[in-house]
């Protein structure tokens, strides 16, 4: 569809928002299977490895998908994505115990997901004006926010009315939904030229510092969601994975659509070093937590961190990689996420099984503060080289 140059809300956008928020609807009700393992006797470190188990799926599917958004286009990919989303949240009701089977319905969804978020993070940034990039994917990133704080109240829900096998109908619901979202989308205009692929615009000199430092981001996200389920119902037996992701999710959606324009108008770096140390703060909030309302502080905190600084990285990538290698960086970029998901989930839970939750939650406020004070360092150079301030 036409638009003017500085003009990103288009109806392409708007349906590739909406395909977005529904998927994410569907899997993020997800973040209740915790529970479900648990009463099948699952220790944390069990819980870690099966949701590493998707995570890694989805590291493995994303330079299939790259190579093939490169070369043949994004939408046959997030049409199949869908398709195969639909089939997982199905298969889900024939999973009975801790087992073979339900570490293969992990990988298809992970194979899923990895198809679907790389295809339909990667259209919306070749749809948004250059001059707009992090408002306009920033903007974007509100239909992956929402489903956070609604799919947690959503399975919160269903599990105080039924329990798992119709929250899984449910979700198989959401995500045929979401690809009727998808059908009419047009493909969009991409550079002709010959890429480098997948490993090309991994090995790229100027964007390895943004995968290590999202690597480090993501693997101290994978305390909240792989274990604040337990945390909050068996540990500290207050608050709840929907009280966290409402205040995490609003907190972010404000911030992105009020004051999304701020990155572009006063420079990345200033906005996101901010982000990065109050992500490390609501880490360590959330280890302190006494009440439900410190849980809530600390979504809050989380949200305006992750609101800013997650845009910020994905647009430095998406302006630094080749755009015949779009699809292959955005990839790798949404892949780096799972990356940090598929190690720490069980690194992070073996800390609780020698330490505690609190512990856990304190190493990985860590982990931001460590990866940027890294990737500062790291990435000098090439900001300056790039006419960029170096910090």
């Amino acid at each position: 569809m036409a638009s003017s140059p500085e003009r990103f809300l288009t109806g392409s956008f708007a349906l590739v928002f909406a395909a977005n928020f529904f998927h994410g609807l569907a899997i993020h009700p997800y973040l209740h299977l915790p529970g479900l393992l648990a009463r099948w006797g699952a220790t944390p470190t069990l819980i870690g490895l099966v949701f590493g188990m998707m995570s890694g799926a989805a590291i493995v599917v994303r330079p299939f998908a790259g190579r093939v958004m490169d070369g043949y286009g994004r939408r046959g990919v997030m049409l199949a994505g869908g398709v195969v989303h639909v089939a997982v949240c199905l298969l889900y009701t024939t999973v009975w115990e801790v087992g073979p089977w339900l570490f293969a319905v992990r990988c298809l969804q992970g194979v899923a997901i990895g198809a679907l978020f790389s295809s339909l993070f990667t259209y919306a940034a070749d749809i948004v004006p250059a001059a707009r990039r992090m408002q306009g994917i920033a903007l974007f990133g509100v239909s992956g926010m929402l489903p956070m704080s609604l799919g947690g109240l959503l399975g919160d829900w269903a599990l105080a009315r039924w329990d798992y096998t119709e929250l899984f109908m449910i979700t198989a619901a959401l995500a045929s939904l979401a690809l009727l979202f998808t059908i009419p989308l047009p493909e969009p205009e991409r550079s002709r030229a010959t890429g480098r692929g997948f490993f090309g615009a991994a090995m790229q000199k100027d964007l390895l510092p943004v995968w290590f430092v999202g690597s480090m981001f993501a693997t101290a996200l994978a305390g909240i969601f792989a274990f604040l389920k337990g945390y909050t119902e068996d540990f500290l037996r207050f608050g709840s994975v929907g009280v966290f992701f409402t205040s995490y999710t609003i907190s972010a959606i404000v911030l992105r659509v009020g004051l999304g324009w701020l990155p572009d108008r006063v420079g990345a770096m200033r906005v996101y070093y901010p982000s990065m140390a109050l992500l490390a703060i609501a880490m360590v909030v959330l280890a302190r937590a006494t009440s439900a309302e410190w849980i809530a502080v600390a979504g809050a905190l989380a949200g305006i961190g992750h609101g800013y600084a997650f845009p910020i990285l994905s647009a430095i990538a998406v302006t630094r990689a080749h755009p015949a290698d779009r699809g292959s960086a955005m990839s790798l970029f949404t892949a780096i996420f799972d990356a940090g998901i598929l190690f720490g989930s069980p690194v992070l839970g073996w800390i609780v099984e020698v330490t505690d939750y609190r512990t856990m939650y304190l190493v990985a406020a860590a982990l931001p503060v460590v990866g940027t004070a890294i990737f500062h360092v790291w990435d000098g150079p090439h900001r300056r080289a790039a006419g960029a301030p170096a910090a």
